[in-house]
């Protein structure tokens, strides 16, 4: 791999950063933690931001900060936007990837994504009209038909997260002989709440058009937000006998009470903000939705949580795990040191510890499971990465 060819283009439009040497240590540090190199270009005026934005455009794929709000079009050999603020979503054809909302880290997850994308391309496919009714495909080397991972990604269910929190986890597993479909749902709306049940829903049930996965061998995998998302699609297709039914469910640091998040008030009320109610208010739609209130799902389940994470999100998950004990579903749970974000760490031990036990419940005894790839460094090509957040 040449150097060139792990050189990422920053761009930065004017007045866009409060101050220039912070954002250069960020991206340093992202840099270096990829094996990558960087050249970042703070544009004086207009016409200094039209140039190095030619200019990157000439070397493929680029990160670009242009504003938020601001119009931009990206050229065609596609860009990264980062807006540090809250602003609606660039769905223009030349924007792969629009990261918005996540302040001055958003720039960590831009060379992220970069890397990814570049070292480890996914194919989109789409299972719905909307822009967010995407899915990011990556098959193995080898002949199929592959055991196949659903990714879910959480964010407390809004906007700004996007499924790029799981590119490293969809990476590691593709490189372990997993099918991985990256979900991208809807979370925008007035009826957002049913909208992503649905969509999770429609993008498992899609993975049946995919010739190299065998839909037998699903594995639906979600983190935080994501891991409710993924264990109610679960429960729905087990009690609907959908066509394809997971093999496996698996949460990691899961919102998996939703009565007992809302009256913690986790993620400052995130849950009534997306379900639009407090549990009194509508028993039924927390009922119908939370992992805990559906029991016994009907289909094994794998539930992980780091010892550091938040105390409400490792009780959740260790009440979770004593209600499933007490059903006829299997389930085995899974801590380890870390916190919320240790377990969608490819390279961390508890993660090390899950993916084997995805192995034993999914990957036929004869079939020997590939080893996972080096850790990421300067000048390799890397199989495997740090956590998204």
């Amino acid at each position: 791999m040449t150097e060139p060819a792990r050189r990422v283009d920053i761009v930065f439009a004017p007045g866009v950063v409060a101050h220039r040497g912070t954002a250069e240590e960020l991206v340093g540090r992202a840099l270096d933690a990829r094996g990558l190199t960087g050249e970042l270009t703070f544009a004086a005026d207009t016409a200094g931001l039209e140039r190095a934005v030619r200019s990157a455009a000439r070397r493929g794929e680029f990160v670009v900060v242009p504003g938020a709000g601001a119009s931009f079009t990206a050229p065609a050999g596609g860009a990264i936007r980062v807006d540090f603020g809250e602003c609606e979503a660039d769905r223009s054809a030349g924007a792969r990837v629009h990261i918005r909302g996540r302040g001055l880290d958003g720039l960590r997850y831009a060379v992220d994504s970069w890397y990814h994308h570049r070292f480890h391309p996914g194919r989109i496919v789409r299972y719905g009209d909307h822009p967010d009714q995407r899915v990011e495909l990556r098959i193995p080397d080898g002949d199929g038909p592959f055991p196949v991972v659903v990714l879910i990604h959480g964010g407390f269910w809004r906007p700004r997260w996007e499924s790029d929190l799981m590119d490293a986890l969809a990476v590691g597993l593709t490189a372990r002989g997993y099918v991985t479909w990256n979900v991208e749902y809807r979370r925008g709306g007035e009826k957002r709440w049913a909208a992503m049940a649905s969509d999770v829903a429609d993008a498992a049930q899609a993975v049946a058009t995919v010739p190299s996965a065998d839909p037998e061998r699903l594995v639906i995998l979600g983190h935080s937000a994501g891991a409710q998302l993924a264990l109610r699609a679960a429960a729905d297709a087990a009690a609907e006998e959908a066509a394809v039914r997971p093999a496996l469910a698996v949460s990691l640091a899961g919102v998996l009470n939703l009565r007992f998040a809302g009256e913690r008030h986790l993620g400052e009320g995130a849950v009534a903000d997306a379900v639009g109610s407090d549990w009194a208010g509508d028993r039924a739609t927390y009922e119908r939705s939370s992992p805990i209130a559906r029991l016994p799902l009907g289909i094994p389940q794998l539930v992980v949580c780091a010892v550091d994470d938040e105390p409400d999100m490792l009780e959740m998950s260790r009440e979770y795990h004593e209600a499933v004990a007490a059903t006829p579903d299997d389930v085995v749970r899974i801590e380890g040191p870390g916190n919320h974000f240790t377990v969608v760490d490819p390279e961390s031990e508890i993660w090390r510890r899950t993916a084997e036990a995805i192995d034993a419940r999914i990957r036929p005894r004869t079939t020997q499971t590939p080893p996972p790839a080096a850790r990421p460094g300067r000048g390799a090509d890397p199989r495997t990465s740090r956590p998204s957040s």
